[in-house]
């Protein structure tokens, strides 16, 4: 860990995660633009790989969750990341779940959440990201996170995910549709075979209008899966994606299991664990998608990537790209550039 980073980290765990959080997205623009980051980064090499139908120049990205609201994307940009992903946005603006709601895990390397997707709303993030254009015209990919208002009963999700493609379609290089997140009541039932049939099915179809009504631009589109799901849960839900036209996967978003951490106090709290330990689970559905898809579509690896070799093993268990979000937090941003460059030697050497 770069020496400035573990001072910095040392005063800003001082802070609630949340707080520490806000003080670190209202310097990060300043900070990228006067060139400061370069004091805790180093130069990330390049080492494009195109899945999707889009080039990414290299195979490090940064998660879902870091910046909900698309403020930010240039300056993560700055500090290696290939891709970013943006959200969960949904269709209106939502404050999110009572505080506290966030706890790290020091000594397990994790941290739980119950955010909530809170978020400005579809319309405002539209606005936002036109400030991500610099990061997009070096090349970088940017991705846009949505999922559907807490307010919203499943039977009518779908209008929700509607609204968010009519507002962001254009907005970023691909949409990723999250119905794995445990923090918004029961939108995890959507993974269940039917429903998950019937979401994408109407989300292909959109698809088809918006690229239609856009000069024929075609946007690519992600779906990330829970790593809580069984082994056949997995799979079904994986055909359903093939079936449905879908172009990549995710595995996988946070975890709700404990056992891991389970002699932990802040075990109790209820929300998604990320970090160390969800990187064995997340691993094994990503090498079980891997088994399973048969090169079918491209996976985008996240979950408990903390140090280079995580980012391997993500990539031998048939990733195209990792991302990174909690290990990001406890190592600093030279981790990009330590995963970037460990999966480009992987990658030489295995003549990927």
């Amino acid at each position: 860990m770069n020496s400035l980073y573990k001072l910095a980290k040392t005063v800003l765990f001082r802070f609630t995660p949340e707080q520490a959080h806000h003080i670190v997205m209202d310097n990060l623009d300043w900070v990228t633009q006067l060139g400061l980051h370069k004091f805790i980064t180093r130069p990330v090499p390049e080492n494009p790989i195109e899945i999707m139908g889009l080039r990414f120049p290299n195979c490090v990205g940064l998660a879902a969750g870091m910046d909900k609201d698309g403020e930010h994307v240039t300056a993560f940009g700055a500090l290696g990341f290939g891709s970013v992903e943006i959200g969960t946005v949904t269709p209106k603006g939502q404050p999110g779940n009572p505080k506290p709601r966030c706890f790290r895990l020091v000594e397990d390397g994790a941290i739980i959440n119950r955010m909530g997707f809170n978020n400005v709303g579809a319309i405002q993030v539209a606005k936002n990201l036109q400030s991500a254009r610099a990061f997009r015209n070096r090349g970088g990919i940017l991705g846009v996170n949505i999922g559907k208002n807490k307010v919203t009963p499943n039977d009518v999700a779908i209008d929700d995910y509607m609204k968010c493609m009519d507002r962001l379609y254009m907005s970023g290089d691909y949409l990723a549709i999250n119905i794995s997140s445990p923090n918004t009541p029961n939108l995890r039932d959507l993974q269940a075979e039917a429903e998950l049939d019937k979401l994408l099915a109407a989300i292909s179809q959109k698809r088809k209008e918006l690229q239609e009504a856009n000069k024929d631009h075609y946007v690519p589109i992600a779906v990330k899966l829970a790593p809580d799901l069984t082994d056949d849960g997995i799979k079904t839900a994986l055909d359903v994606i093939v079936k449905n036209g879908m172009d990549a996967v995710i595995c996988t978003n946070t975890t709700i299991s404990r056992e891991a951490i389970r002699d932990n106090p802040l075990a109790k709290e209820p929300g998604g664990l990320s970090g160390l330990p969800v990187f064995e689970r997340s691993t094994a559905v990503t090498r079980l998608a891997s088994e399973h898809l048969q090169g079918t579509l491209p996976i985008i690896a996240s979950g408990g990537v903390m140090k280079p070799q995580d980012a391997v093993e993500k990539m031998e268990a048939g990733a195209s790209i990792v991302q990174l979000y909690t290990g990001f937090i406890f190592e600093g941003p030279e981790l990009v550039a330590d995963c970037v460059q460990a999966i480009a030697q992987w990658r030489s050497a295995h003549n990927k």
